[in-house]
Order: C-alpha cells, then structure tokens, then sequence
C-alpha cells in the first residue's frame, strides 16, 4: 500500500469572524435568551366562565358579544377600575352570549357612573 505524507504550510494569518458570543477583542458580551413569545404568567381568559375569584364581584352592564365586553372592560381598566367579564357558559364560536362585564363591590358605583357617561 503507497504511504501518502501530508505538510502543512503557514502562507500568512487568515482573518477570523468573532463567533456570535464573542467581541472580537475576545471578551464575552451578553446576549439575549428568546422566549418564543411566551410570557411567564399564565394569561387571563377573555371572558371568564364560572370563576369562582369573581363570585362576590357586581355585574355593571351586560352584553351580547365578546368584542364589545372586551372594550368595555378595557375602557374601565384603562381608568384604574378592576373590571373582568364573566359568562354562565362559554360564548359560540362567534363570540355571541350573554356576557357581564362584573367590577369588585367596591368600585361598582364609578364603574356605573363612568359607563352610564360613556354611553
């Protein structure tokens, strides 16, 4: 069997690209970890079926479909008032049913009076 010799020969220093972890001065910087769209908290529902946090809370108005209680809600929220929408049974597949818009016992009278104004 031939034997086959292999040399090395150095032409010159070749120009390396920093790996995406490294400065080119050789130092470590920091880079960000994705989270794929994730946040860590697990996300409210919309509309919130037999939830027993919101049991004691007071209805302000009621509506037929979800966008609408939605931006109701976000008006309120918007204005510093907890509110949440809450349904007996899930809405169909078109967001309709009843749907209350609810706020704690406590901030139910502004509640009231910012919706009764925003008409």
């Amino acid at each position: 069997m031939p034997t086959v010799t292999l040399t090395t020969v150095a032409v010159g220093t070749v120009a390396r690209r920093a790996p995406p972890g490294l400065k080119p001065g050789g130092t470590l910087r920091r880079m960000p970890f994705p989270r794929f769209g994730r946040s860590r908290t697990a996300k409210e529902p919309l509309v919130a079926v037999d939830d027993p946090r919101l049991a004691g809370w007071e209805t302000v108005t009621s509506f037929e479909d979800r966008d609408t209680a939605i931006a109701w809600r976000d008006q309120l929220r918007a204005m510093g008032i907890d509110a949440s929408c809450v349904a007996d049974h899930a809405p169909d597949r078109f967001g309709r049913g009843d749907i209350y818009l609810v706020v704690p016992p406590a901030q139910w009278s502004r509640a009231n009076e910012i919706v009764e104004n925003l008409d």
